[in-house]
Formats: C-alpha cells, sequence, structure tokens
C-alpha cells in the first residue's frame, strides 16, 4: 500500500540525483594530506624561545610552498593550505636578501655586514615586505644574537 512503484519516472530522476551526488563527494576529497603546519611552526617557536643561539630544520614532505610572514606560516599542497601563527615573534623571513639567507644558513652576520645597525636595518626591511609563496622542501630556522641585535631567521 505505501510501497513506491519502481516504474514510476520520478523514482530514476531521483536515483541519478542521488547518485551524482555521492559521487561528486566522493570526487571533491583530495588525495593527499594537508601539509603540517602547526609542525613546522613549533619547530620556529621552539629555536625563538631559546635564551641562546640556535639552530632548527623542520622538512614538509606534503608541501610544495610555503609563505612565511613575520608573525605567521602557511604551507600549500595538493591537499590543501594550512596555516599558523608563531608564539614567539616576530620573527624575520630570510628571503629576497642574500646576505640573510647565508647568515641563516650558517655565515656570521659580520662576514655579511658592515655593523649590527646594518643588520638590524636588513632583518626589519624584511619583516616589512609582503610575504609570497615560493617552493620549499624544509623549514630552516636560526637565532642569531650579534652586539645587541637578537633575529631569529627562517626561510
Amino acid at each position: 500500500m505505501f510501497d513506491v512503484p519502481l516504474d514510476a519516472w520520478y523514482v530514476w530522476v531521483g536515483l541519478a540525483v542521488a547518485s551524482g551526488s555521492v559521487f561528486g563527494v566522493a570526487s571533491a576529497i583530495p588525495a593527499a594530506a594537508p601539509p603540517e603546519a602547526t609542525e613546522a611552526a613549533e619547530t620556529v617557536d621552539s629555536v625563538a624561545a631559546s635564551d641562546y643561539a640556535a639552530v632548527g630544520d623542520h622538512p614538509v614532505p606534503n608541501a610544495d610552498a610555503a609563505r612565511i610572514g613575520a608573525q605567521s606560516l602557511s604551507l600549500r599542497g595538493s591537499g590543501g593550505t594550512t596555516h599558523a601563527r608563531f608564539r614567539y615573534g616576530p620573527i624575520t623571513p630570510a628571503r629576497g636578501s642574500e646576505r640573510l639567507h647565508d647568515v641563516l644558513e650558517g655565515a656570521p652576520p659580520e662576514s655579511h655586514f658592515d655593523s649590527p645597525t646594518a643588520f638590524k636595518r636588513a632583518t626589519n626591511a624584511a619583516r616589512s615586505d609582503a610575504p609570497t609563496w615560493r617552493n620549499v622542501d624544509r623549514i630552516s630556522v636560526r637565532r642569531v644574537s650579534w652586539e645587541g641585535v637578537d633575529v631569529v631567521l627562517v626561510g
């Protein structure tokens, strides 16, 4: 008495719509996990919280690109984009400056800058630049102190 006749056209239309919806939802699920920005930010925070000169490295295997700002980090990969804020900051992104990048990689700041004041000017300029997406396979962090200029370089 309450059965729906299977030869009714509206049953087949409803079944087609439901099947299409299930297929659409299933195909929208990403194939890979999104990159983990929180873990990378925690690596930066652990170096930034140190009282002494420190170095850290964090691999980001699921990320294709990173956007590093003075207060936050974003990672983008095939699984999506994730964001995390730094607890200790501001940090200094070592992008756009070959000299800051060399210091991040281990060179002493006095070998690339004439004075601590010049080093401080370069770090302030790097902090004020707008962050951009850059290809990445790891995040490197270094805390540097030079005659009263204490910075955390990230690249």
